[in-house]
């Protein structure tokens, strides 16, 4: 446990909690996928296949983590993983949002183009991504990575003089 701890530059335990949760999402991960991938197959089978998938999966998310370890800036390597968590609560976060929104203005698939009705799913879903990363990433105590990554982002869609 002390070299985990260690490699990760955890300093107290509840920052312990970060890694469980990330584990917890990647083993849920996993397990929907092998659901997906092995369709109504035995249980055995699902179980070996969520395992397989973990293991390159958690392969997949450190290989990540060293190249953006260098390009993020953050203080302990831990925060990584909060980072991490708070994209993936962010973006499933956003499509639950966009939905009900889309409806309660009159956006259906049936009154609408299917097109048209994905492309402005698309930019509702991006426009309340925008507010809940921030918001996500206050909740997790990393405001200021969020905000400078969102400055980051929305430059690049041409919205920079609206931050200077």
């Amino acid at each position: 446990m002390e070299t985990f701890k260690k490699n990760w530059e955890i300093q107290k335990n509840w920052q312990l909690l970060f890694p469980f949760l990330g584990i917890l999402g990647l083993t849920y991960s996993a397990y929907k996928l092998a659901n997906v991938i092995l369709k109504e197959q035995h249980i055995l089978f699902i179980l070996a296949g969520t395992a397989i998938l973990f293991f390159i999966l958690l392969k997949f998310i450190l290989f990540i983590f060293k190249k953006l370890e260098n390009r993020w800036i953050v203080d302990y390597k831990w925060e990584l993983i909060r980072i991490f968590i708070v994209f993936a609560i962010t973006g499933t976060s956003s499509l639950f949002v966009g939905r009900p929104i889309m409806k309660l203005i009159g956006i259906t698939k049936e009154n609408l183009n299917i097109t048209v009705y994905w492309v402005l799913y698309i930019i509702i879903g991006l426009i309340f991504y925008q507010i809940l990363l921030i918001f996500t990433g206050w909740l997790f105590g990393q405001f200021k990575f969020f905000w400078e990554f969102e400055k980051k982002m929305l430059s690049r869609f041409g919205l920079k003089r609206f931050f200077n």
